[in-house]
């Protein structure tokens, strides 16, 4: 049985690749409709490809800056001339730091808050009309858990995802009347190209030695002894964009391997 009613359209920011791409492919299993969003136009274009060759999906890719209105005004523009309407938003993008506060400048904090809160905020303006129009909808927006317990060096990172699960949970009060359900995927430590990235960053910095015994208590710190996958956090989102969650708002789900029990 069918999770997702097959020919629901949904549109994922940070779709071309990591948790996005992840969620993305396990809702073209289900019969979605796919509109993968991301600033790289070329990435996002192949990845869109990708899906329709793998999984005979119906997907396109469009480029868009989410922190620009008007780039957000004509994705949404795309994405109905070609479906007809969103039925599902999911927002992974997300870009990410690695400074001590006291390192950090305002240009910094702008930059992650432009892409990581006033983004979602752009989208969630111009997608919610239509599904509180059509009385159906699923929200659901990435966090982290950071933004619940803290984390050193991603100090406005955790800021803008706390502004992402207070915008959520008070929007998910606002529009539940109009069947339209919003809630927040906070995952831990995932193995994205993101993640990756960041990691060998640091390898570099901090030499080979010093980076395995940090790694070694990276791990430590995980009940389960793992890093994610973005196919655990995509399971997740699978869920939450179904017909069967729609009991299910305004909610914040750690999908961590027991990093954080908040």
């Amino acid at each position: 049985m069918n999770l997702i009613r097959p020919g629901r359209v949904a549109l994922i920011t940070g779709g071309s690749r990591g948790i996005g791409y992840a969620a993305a492919a396990m809702l073209a299993q289900e019969g979605a409709r796919l509109v993968l969003v991301d600033i790289n136009g070329e990435q996002v274009m192949a990845s869109a490809r990708r899906l329709q060759s793998e999984h005979g999906a119906e997907a396109i890719g469009v480029k868009a800056d989410i922190s620009k209105e008007e780039e957000v005004a004509a994705m949404l523009c795309r994405a109905e001339e070609r479906f007809g309407q969103v039925d599902i938003f999911i927002n992974s993008a997300a870009i990410v730091d690695d400074l001590l506060f006291l390192e950090s400048k305002p240009s910094d904090w702008r930059r992650m808050l432009d892409v990581c809160l006033i983004g979602p905020m752009l989208c969630l303006h111009a997608i919610l009309p239509g599904m509180v129009a059509r009385n159906y909808g699923r929200v659901i927006c990435l966090a982290s858990d950071s933004a619940r317990v803290g984390q050193a060096r991603l100090s406005y990172y955790a800021a803008a995802k706390a502004g992402v699960i207070a915008l959520v949970k008070s929007v998910a009060q606002e529009v539940g009347p109009n069947g339209v359900t919003a809630n927040v995927v906070s995952p831990g430590a995932t193995q994205t190209e993101l993640r990756q990235a960041r990691e060998e960053s640091l390898r570099a910095q901090m030499g080979e030695e010093k980076y395995a015994r940090r790694e070694k208590t990276v791990l430590r710190m995980y009940p389960t002894r793992r890093i994610g996958l973005p196919q655990d956090i995509g399971a997740m989102i699978s869920f939450l964009a179904s017909e069967q969650a729609g009991w299910v708002t305004g909610q914040v789900v750690s999908v961590n391997g027991g990093f954080a029990m908040p």
